[in-house]
């Protein structure tokens, strides 16, 4: 008798390659493959980094990034799209069309953006205006997922997070969920999502003493998970702060600098 699974919902993937193994495209296919997800990955740009600093990024030609996407998008039924860095405008541009391209036979396909402009450290990860490059992706995502200090780069530090928000969706974000990650370090973590018609919610994690190399990216890839699983907007956003939070407790140190989040999947007994 055959112990085949059922075929797990497809996740398309558009992220940057990390070779330290602690964000980028190899947070996202743990993250997804510990929610019971299938990662379809399409690199976008080669970096140069360890668990600290960003040395260079080499972004990689946009031809060759549409025709890898297409060749998924021909072959598999995608249930969900995750975004990281695009290296430049034109890969952007370039993944924005191929989600259009996607949503004309999926108008409701979520898509998943985390506008990741810099490392902790500042480090750029763009060879463009990192915030310039990345304009065309507001407009398709489903939800952004910024960080503090990307939101006030987006948006302007002057504005208050509802005001944040409200930019991000008026530049066509459906919905915004603000990262309390770079908050004061003596509270807790707050996390605010705003959604259409008022729609608002708000969670506190504690804060943990330690900094993580690709925190954003895992937090981004697990809503993606849990989106192409079916969960609701507001569900989704909940259980995959839960996984991110479990992944951040359970992290590890390869050397000095930002700890590894352990990116697995989670006990039932867990997920409470």
């Amino acid at each position: 008798m055959s112990s085949y699974r059922s075929p797990p919902p497809c996740v398309l993937v558009f992220s940057g390659s990390d070779p330290s193994g602690g964000a980028g495209m190899q947070a996202d296919i743990p993250a997804i493959s510990a929610l019971g997800c299938h990662p379809l990955s399409v690199p976008t740009a080669l970096t140069v980094q360890d668990n600290v600093s960003v040395f260079a990024v080499h972004p990689i030609d946009a031809e060759l990034i549409r025709h890898q996407a297409q060749v998924l998008i021909d072959r598999f039924d995608i249930k969900a799209v995750k975004l990281g860095i695009a290296g430049n405008r034109r890969n952007a541009e370039t993944i924005a069309d191929l989600i259009l391209q996607l949503r004309a036979r999926q108008p409701d396909l979520p898509v998943v953006f985390d506008p990741v402009l810099a490392n902790g450290k500042g480090d750029q990860l763009s060879t463009d205006d990192a915030a310039l490059a990345i304009e065309s992706l507001h407009a398709v995502a489903t939800v952004i997922t910024p960080n503090l200090n990307e939101a006030n780069r987006l948006c302007g530090s002057e504005h208050a997070p509802e005001r944040q928000a409200d930019i991000l969706m008026q530049r066509g974000c459906k919905h915004v969920l603000l990262k309390g990650g770079h908050g004061p370090q003596h509270q807790d973590v707050v996390n605010r999502w705003f959604g259409p018609d008022g729609a608002f919610e708000s969670w506190n994690w504690s804060r943990l003493p330690d900094e993580f190399h690709g925190s954003g990216c895992t937090l981004a890839a697990a809503l993606s998970a849990q989106l192409a699983q079916g969960l609701d907007m507001r569900d989704a956003i909940e259980a995959a702060q839960r996984y991110c939070q479990h992944a951040l407790e359970t992290s590890y140190a390869i050397a000095p600098g930002q700890r590894i989040p352990n990116r697995v999947p989670l006990f039932a007994g867990e997920r409470k």
